[in-house]
């Protein structure tokens, strides 16, 4: 197996004890964060597998709270992520889910207040890293670890090529692009991994683009 650095091997800088059950869950928890926008009201967090069987002991429970508090994995607020996360007023569950899922490392979070709710579905694959495989019902596979924007839009004709053509304007490349639809001329949602930040005035002319409802951006 290669390598691309030695982070690959050793993990990140984190909060132990564990860089899949910490902080990996503190990534996924963070994303979560990211895309939702702001700090929610409620968060409901089911556990699979692993994850499920061993949350206390490993710091899942507070590494997940610690990333929606938006702390990074070796901020050493994180043990303290529960009782932070009631202090702010936020609204907190746990459940252990008896359910097989694809990877032992699983985790669903749902975020909300009175304006909006999202879902997210993220798995741990050790060493710190993580994929989104969800997000409110759409397949994807997002890393979390590179500059990303992800366009919720009409699966019409065009819809693509638009953004994809607005990127190549300002000389933004595309390191990982995929497509996710529920059903042939309903909502789809692109996810666009690139090799560096998306400026704020890019993504409103993307926002203006034909067919186009939600665009989410995500910085390095």
């Amino acid at each position: 197996m290669k390598y691309k650095s030695v982070f690959d091997i050793i993990g990140p800088i984190m909060i132990g004890p564990s860089s899949s059950h910490t902080a990996g869950a503190a990534r996924i928890g963070r994303v979560a964060r990211t895309l939702f926008g702001r700090q929610p009201k409620k968060v409901i967090v089911s556990l699979y597998g692993s994850f499920a069987q061993t949350y206390k002991g490993h710091g899942t429970d507070v590494a997940i709270i610690g990333g929606i508090l938006d702390f990074d994995t070796y901020d050493t607020r994180i043990p303290s992520s529960l009782d932070l996360a009631k202090k702010a007023g936020i609204e907190v569950e746990f459940i252990e889910e008896d359910a097989i899922a694809d990877h032992p490392n699983t985790a669903r979070i749902r975020v909300s207040d009175e304006k909006e709710t999202i879902e997210v579905v993220g798995i741990s694959i050790g060493g710190g890293k993580i994929q989104i495989t969800e997000l409110n019902g759409f397949d994807l596979k997002l890393s979390g670890m590179h500059p990303a924007i992800l366009v919720v839009h009409n699966d019409r004709y065009g819809a693509i090529a638009s953004v994809t053509n607005l990127l190549t304007k300002y000389c933004i490349n595309i390191g990982h692009m995929e497509v996710s639809r529920k059903e042939k001329g309903e909502l789809a949602l692109m996810v666009i991994e690139t090799d560096q930040n998306i400026d704020e005035a890019v993504m409103e002319e993307i926002k203006m683009l034909p067919n186009i409802s939600q665009v989410t951006r995500m910085v390095e």
